[in-house]
């Protein structure tokens, strides 16, 4: 009996598929052009299911990567060793939402926009929010420890898992924590398995906690003449005590391309080559105008006076969109590579100086944007007029990595959201000793010692 017959023994023959459409759909996500077909793909609908696949692939030594909806950008999902493709479609069950005290169970093949929306319906809040939080899944989430514009008032996806029931690639069920707010018992396996992209176990349920929704917000439009004064900016209105709920920088040709793309006014004017989309949310109105003028008063200090104000639910919208979609209009204007880098806020300027005067010297064009706030600044890098030779070699590749040795000279490291996955894996040791990966490398053995679990990924 092969593989594929072994695993429909298993799940069952609905669950198994090696259709050609399906092996090409699922050896692709959003990472560049990359396509790795693996040899089977599954849709299990039960953790006893997962469970008793893990521990067939483990004592067989099957590679499995597990899948969500497919949206990442640094191909952990990408099947690369062939194998068993898991997706986790089927998981899709908000599973309780428990009001009294603010917490949600789910399954890991939720979208996040679904989960936001059936939350605030009770008056909660799910804060972390993605730019593709319309299509991604929670677990996908999870795997990357996944961010987005509020991430800089309200915290990270990390900041709202209590609990997390998951499957060990020998086939064992664990839950790694507990249903409360604090817990100091033993390890933190929670938090270990957040941001680990599917190489330790297979995240079945979820324990969110969740907080109150704010009742209104205000959202401001700032038109700059450089990108790197809005990025000094930044670190003022922080200091100031006003906490934006989102504070989004964007570079003109970035908003020229989504304003485009979207046939949407451009809010951008002549001698404008940034914009800064600051967010302030609350339960006091008069106490949002306040933090509006305050915020005002301080990108005046560094000559940004033209601030515009939604006045409209529809123009809040707008303006959002032209932010979010910027990454993929990118994708569909040029081939690309983007780097999600991180540093400290108040070297988010330098960062940016920087990342430009370098790609000057690569002879490559840069579209950077992304989180101001928290100093996390997604570079898309253009391929233009680089020839093949030089996109795919050595020339590319030094110059990335003096952008990764700038951030973490400025504090900072080489992703703050996407995760290392499969494009990132050879720039880990620009952040890391040996030692420091081979004790991550240890980690891993403990969890996976037949190295089944999305190999090569993380590490090379």
């Amino acid at each position: 009996m092969d593989l594929v017959d072994e695993i429909r023994e298993i799940l069952g023959a609905d669950a198994v598929s090696i259709s050609p459409e399906d092996l090409d759909r699922y050896g692709r996500d959003n990472t560049e052009d990359f396509v790795f077909y693996p040899q089977v793909v599954v849709k299990p609908e039960t953790v006893e299911a997962i469970s008793s696949l893990l521990s067939w692939c483990n004592e067989h030594r099957i590679p499995v990567t597990a899948r969500g909806a497919g949206t990442g950008l640094s191909g952990a999902s990408l099947p690369i060793h062939g194998g068993v493709l898991l997706s986790m479609e089927k998981f899709n069950k908000i599973l309780s939402i428990d009001v009294q005290n603010m917490q949600a169970t789910v399954e890991p093949g939720v979208i996040n926009d679904i989960f936001r929306d059936e939350v605030e319906s009770h008056g909660l809040f799910y804060p972390p929010d993605p730019a593709s939080k319309g299509s991604c899944f929670l677990g996908g989430n999870i795997a990357h420890n996944s961010g987005g514009p509020k991430a800089v008032k309200y915290g990270v996806t990390k900041d709202y898992v209590l609990n997390l029931e998951v499957v060990l690639p020998n086939g064992e069920i664990i839950w790694t924590g507990a249903d409360t707010v604090k817990n100091s018992t033993g390890y933190n396996l929670t938090q270990l398995m957040v941001g680990s992209e599917g190489t330790l176990g297979i995240v079945t349920k979820i324990v969110f906690r969740l907080i109150a929704k704010p009742k209104h917000s205000l959202l401001l439009w700032a038109n700059v003449a450089q990108a790197t004064d809005a990025c000094k900016a930044v670190s003022k209105i922080m200091q100031s005590g006003v906490v934006p709920s989102g504070m989004e920088l964007m570079e003109r040709k970035g908003i020229d391309l989504s304003c485009n793309q979207l046939s949407l006014t451009n809010p951008l004017t002549n001698g404008s080559n940034a914009a800064l989309l600051i967010e302030v949310d609350g339960n006091n109105m008069d106490q949002l105008y306040d933090d509006c003028a305050s915020i005002g008063e301080d990108l005046a200090q560094f000559g940004i006076e033209e601030v515009l104000f939604a006045d409209s639910a529809e123009q809040k919208e707008n303006w959002w969109k032209i932010r979010r979609s910027i990454g993929e209009v990118v994708k569909n204007h040029s081939v690309y590579k983007e780097e999600d880098t991180v540093v400290k806020r108040s070297h988010l300027a330098d960062l940016m100086a920087g990342v430009k005067e370098i790609g000057a010297r690569y002879g490559f064009e840069s579209v950077c944007y992304g989180h101001a706030g928290d100093g996390n600044l997604h570079v898309n890098i253009l391929k233009n007029e680089l020839t093949d030779e030089e996109w795919e070699g050595a020339h590319l590749e030094n110059g990335i990595r003096e952008i990764f040795r700038l951030c973490k000279s400025l504090g900072g490291t080489i992703s703050g959201e996407h995760g290392i996955g499969y494009v990132q894996r050879k720039y880990m040791n620009e952040m890391f000793s040996d030692f420091h990966l081979n004790l991550m490398k240890e980690i891993k053995k403990a969890f996976d010692p037949n190295g089944i679990m999305n190999p090569g990924k993380i590490f090379e």
